[in-house]
Protein backbone atom coordinates (compact mmCIF):
# COMPACT_ATOMS: atom_id res chain seq x y z
CA UNK A 1 0.00 0.00 0.00
CA UNK A 2 3.03 2.28 0.41
CA UNK A 3 3.28 3.29 -3.25
CA UNK A 4 -0.50 3.90 -3.47
CA UNK A 5 -0.49 6.21 -0.45
CA UNK A 6 2.73 7.91 -1.57
CA UNK A 7 1.34 8.60 -5.06
CA UNK A 8 -1.92 10.02 -3.76
CA UNK A 9 -0.07 12.20 -1.24
CA UNK A 10 2.30 13.44 -3.95
CA UNK A 11 -0.62 14.44 -6.20
CA UNK A 12 -2.24 16.29 -3.30
CA UNK A 13 1.04 17.95 -2.36
CA UNK A 14 1.96 18.96 -5.93
CA UNK A 15 -1.61 20.05 -6.68
CA UNK A 16 -1.23 19.35 -10.37
CA UNK A 17 -0.57 16.37 -12.59
CA UNK A 18 1.26 17.11 -15.86
CA UNK A 19 0.42 14.64 -18.65
CA UNK A 20 1.63 14.13 -22.18
CA UNK A 21 2.54 11.70 -24.96
CA UNK A 22 4.95 12.05 -27.84
CA UNK A 23 6.01 9.38 -30.32
CA UNK A 24 9.73 10.19 -30.10
CA UNK A 25 11.32 8.53 -27.06
CA UNK A 26 14.19 11.02 -26.77
CA UNK A 27 11.84 14.01 -26.82
CA UNK A 28 9.60 12.27 -24.26
CA UNK A 29 12.65 11.79 -22.05
CA UNK A 30 13.77 15.42 -22.38
CA UNK A 31 10.24 16.63 -21.56
CA UNK A 32 10.26 14.43 -18.45
CA UNK A 33 13.70 15.69 -17.42
CA UNK A 34 12.58 19.30 -17.92
CA UNK A 35 9.44 18.84 -15.84
CA UNK A 36 11.51 17.20 -13.11
CA UNK A 37 14.10 19.98 -13.18
CA UNK A 38 11.28 22.52 -12.75
CA UNK A 39 10.09 20.74 -9.60
CA UNK A 40 7.58 18.11 -10.79
CA UNK A 41 7.66 14.92 -8.70
CA UNK A 42 4.64 13.15 -10.13
CA UNK A 43 3.83 12.81 -13.82
CA UNK A 44 1.45 10.96 -16.13
CA UNK A 45 2.62 9.65 -19.50
CA UNK A 46 -0.34 8.83 -21.73
CA UNK A 47 -1.02 5.70 -23.74
CA UNK A 48 -1.97 7.55 -26.91
CA UNK A 49 0.19 6.04 -29.62
CA UNK A 50 2.00 2.93 -30.84
CA UNK A 51 5.25 3.91 -29.14
CA UNK A 52 3.71 4.50 -25.72
CA UNK A 53 4.83 1.26 -24.05
CA UNK A 54 8.36 1.33 -25.48
CA UNK A 55 8.74 5.01 -24.60
CA UNK A 56 7.41 4.39 -21.09
CA UNK A 57 10.11 1.77 -20.55
CA UNK A 58 12.75 4.32 -21.60
CA UNK A 59 11.30 6.84 -19.15
CA UNK A 60 11.23 4.28 -16.32
CA UNK A 61 14.86 3.36 -16.92
CA UNK A 62 15.91 7.02 -16.73
CA UNK A 63 13.64 7.65 -13.77
CA UNK A 64 15.29 4.91 -11.72
CA UNK A 65 18.75 6.23 -12.56
CA UNK A 66 18.28 10.02 -12.60
CA UNK A 67 14.96 10.82 -10.89
CA UNK A 68 14.42 8.28 -8.07
CA UNK A 69 11.88 10.46 -6.26
CA UNK A 70 9.64 10.86 -9.33
CA UNK A 71 6.35 8.95 -9.46
CA UNK A 72 5.69 7.99 -13.08
CA UNK A 73 2.21 6.77 -14.01
CA UNK A 74 0.40 5.91 -17.20
CA UNK A 75 -2.85 7.39 -18.51
CA UNK A 76 -5.45 6.57 -21.18
CA UNK A 77 -5.71 2.96 -19.98
CA UNK A 78 -9.00 1.51 -21.21
CA UNK A 79 -8.69 -2.24 -20.71
CA UNK A 80 -7.06 -4.91 -18.57
CA UNK A 81 -4.34 -5.90 -21.08
CA UNK A 82 -3.10 -2.30 -21.32
CA UNK A 83 -3.13 -2.00 -17.54
CA UNK A 84 -1.12 -5.22 -17.07
CA UNK A 85 1.43 -4.30 -19.75
CA UNK A 86 2.21 -0.94 -18.14
CA UNK A 87 2.16 -2.33 -14.60
CA UNK A 88 4.74 -4.89 -15.76
CA UNK A 89 6.75 -1.96 -17.15
CA UNK A 90 6.73 -0.32 -13.71
CA UNK A 91 3.84 2.16 -13.74
CA UNK A 92 3.45 3.80 -10.33
CA UNK A 93 -0.25 4.53 -10.92
CA UNK A 94 -2.98 4.07 -13.54
CA UNK A 95 -5.27 6.75 -15.00
CA UNK A 96 -8.27 5.92 -17.20
CA UNK A 97 -10.66 8.05 -19.27
CA UNK A 98 -13.43 5.59 -18.25
CA UNK A 99 -14.55 3.54 -15.25
CA UNK A 100 -13.67 -0.11 -15.88
CA UNK A 101 -14.11 -2.58 -13.01
CA UNK A 102 -11.52 -4.97 -14.41
CA UNK A 103 -8.85 -2.26 -14.27
CA UNK A 104 -9.93 -1.50 -10.69
CA UNK A 105 -9.31 -5.16 -9.75
CA UNK A 106 -5.87 -5.26 -11.40
CA UNK A 107 -4.72 -2.10 -9.65
CA UNK A 108 -6.05 -3.36 -6.32
CA UNK A 109 -4.15 -6.60 -6.80
CA UNK A 110 -0.94 -4.65 -7.37
CA UNK A 111 -1.79 -2.12 -4.63
CA UNK A 112 -1.60 0.81 -7.06
CA UNK A 113 -3.60 4.02 -7.21
CA UNK A 114 -6.28 3.94 -9.92
CA UNK A 115 -7.76 7.23 -11.16
CA UNK A 116 -10.84 6.56 -13.34
CA UNK A 117 -12.48 9.16 -15.55
CA UNK A 118 -16.09 10.13 -14.81
CA UNK A 119 -18.59 12.48 -16.45
CA UNK A 120 -21.80 11.88 -14.47
CA UNK A 121 -22.86 11.36 -10.83
CA UNK A 122 -23.77 7.76 -11.72
CA UNK A 123 -20.22 7.11 -13.00
CA UNK A 124 -18.75 8.75 -9.88
CA UNK A 125 -20.91 6.51 -7.68
CA UNK A 126 -19.80 3.42 -9.65
CA UNK A 127 -16.14 4.45 -9.37
CA UNK A 128 -16.51 4.91 -5.61
CA UNK A 129 -18.00 1.42 -5.30
CA UNK A 130 -14.92 0.11 -7.13
CA UNK A 131 -12.66 1.79 -4.57
CA UNK A 132 -11.50 4.91 -6.44
CA UNK A 133 -9.93 7.31 -3.96
CA UNK A 134 -9.26 9.96 -6.61
CA UNK A 135 -11.61 10.50 -9.57
CA UNK A 136 -10.77 12.29 -12.81
CA UNK A 137 -13.42 14.75 -14.01
CA UNK A 138 -13.26 14.21 -17.77
CA UNK A 139 -13.70 15.91 -20.17
CA UNK A 140 -13.32 18.92 -17.89
CA UNK A 141 -13.64 21.46 -20.72
CA UNK A 142 -17.19 20.20 -21.32
CA UNK A 143 -18.19 19.86 -17.66
CA UNK A 144 -16.52 22.95 -16.16
CA UNK A 145 -15.93 23.93 -12.51
CA UNK A 146 -19.69 24.40 -12.03
CA UNK A 147 -20.17 20.64 -12.37
CA UNK A 148 -17.81 19.94 -9.46
CA UNK A 149 -19.49 22.64 -7.34
CA UNK A 150 -22.88 21.09 -8.07
CA UNK A 151 -22.03 17.46 -7.26
CA UNK A 152 -19.36 17.60 -4.57
CA UNK A 153 -21.87 17.60 -1.69
CA UNK A 154 -23.35 14.37 -3.08
CA UNK A 155 -19.97 12.72 -2.55
CA UNK A 156 -18.52 14.07 0.73
CA UNK A 157 -14.80 13.43 1.12
CA UNK A 158 -14.33 12.30 -2.50
CA UNK A 159 -11.19 13.66 -4.18
CA UNK A 160 -11.50 15.05 -7.72
CA UNK A 161 -8.98 16.09 -10.40
CA UNK A 162 -10.17 17.73 -13.66
CA UNK A 163 -8.37 16.96 -16.92
CA UNK A 164 -8.91 18.58 -20.30
CA UNK A 165 -10.25 21.96 -19.30
CA UNK A 166 -7.66 23.68 -17.15
CA UNK A 167 -5.90 26.74 -18.59
CA UNK A 168 -2.48 27.94 -17.43
CA UNK A 169 -3.93 31.05 -15.79
CA UNK A 170 -4.51 32.08 -12.18
CA UNK A 171 -8.22 32.56 -12.95
CA UNK A 172 -8.77 29.07 -14.38
CA UNK A 173 -6.73 27.23 -11.76
CA UNK A 174 -8.22 29.11 -8.80
CA UNK A 175 -11.74 28.58 -10.19
CA UNK A 176 -11.24 24.82 -10.22
CA UNK A 177 -9.81 24.72 -6.70
CA UNK A 178 -12.61 26.96 -5.44
CA UNK A 179 -15.09 24.48 -6.98
CA UNK A 180 -13.62 21.76 -4.77
CA UNK A 181 -10.94 19.82 -6.67
CA UNK A 182 -7.78 18.64 -4.89
CA UNK A 183 -5.49 18.98 -7.93
CA UNK A 184 -5.63 19.80 -11.65
CA UNK A 185 -4.44 17.84 -14.66
CA UNK A 186 -2.39 19.88 -17.14
CA UNK A 187 -1.87 18.45 -20.60
CA UNK A 188 -1.63 20.43 -23.83
CA UNK A 189 -2.08 23.77 -22.06
CA UNK A 190 1.32 23.11 -20.45
CA UNK A 191 3.00 20.64 -22.80
CA UNK A 192 1.70 21.86 -26.15
CA UNK A 193 2.32 20.36 -29.59
CA UNK A 194 4.38 23.46 -30.32
CA UNK A 195 6.66 22.74 -27.34
CA UNK A 196 6.95 19.08 -28.34
CA UNK A 197 7.57 19.67 -32.03
CA UNK A 198 9.91 22.62 -31.45
CA UNK A 199 11.76 21.04 -28.52
CA UNK A 200 11.15 24.24 -26.55
CA UNK A 201 12.42 22.86 -23.25
CA UNK A 202 13.35 26.25 -21.78
CA UNK A 203 9.81 27.52 -22.35
CA UNK A 204 8.40 24.36 -20.74
CA UNK A 205 10.68 24.83 -17.74
CA UNK A 206 9.45 28.41 -17.25
CA UNK A 207 5.79 27.47 -17.77
CA UNK A 208 6.05 24.56 -15.35
CA UNK A 209 7.55 26.79 -12.66
CA UNK A 210 4.67 29.21 -13.28
CA UNK A 211 2.08 26.42 -13.12
CA UNK A 212 3.43 25.14 -9.81
CA UNK A 213 3.32 28.67 -8.38
CA UNK A 214 -0.26 29.28 -9.61
CA UNK A 215 -1.39 25.98 -8.11
CA UNK A 216 0.25 26.70 -4.75
CA UNK A 217 -1.47 30.12 -4.67
CA UNK A 218 -4.86 28.54 -5.46
CA UNK A 219 -4.73 25.57 -3.08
Amino acid sequence: MKIKKEVLNNILKQGMLPLFYYEDAEVSLEITRTLYKAGVRILEYTNRGKQALDNFKVLKKAQKKEMPDLNLGIGTIKNISEAEAFIDAGADFIVSPITNGEIAKVTQKHKLLWIPGCMTPTEIYAAQKLGAELIKIFPANVLGPGFVSAIRELFPGQLFIPTGGVALTAESISEWFHAGVCAVGLGSKLISNEVLEGRFYDRLYTDTKKALELVKAAM
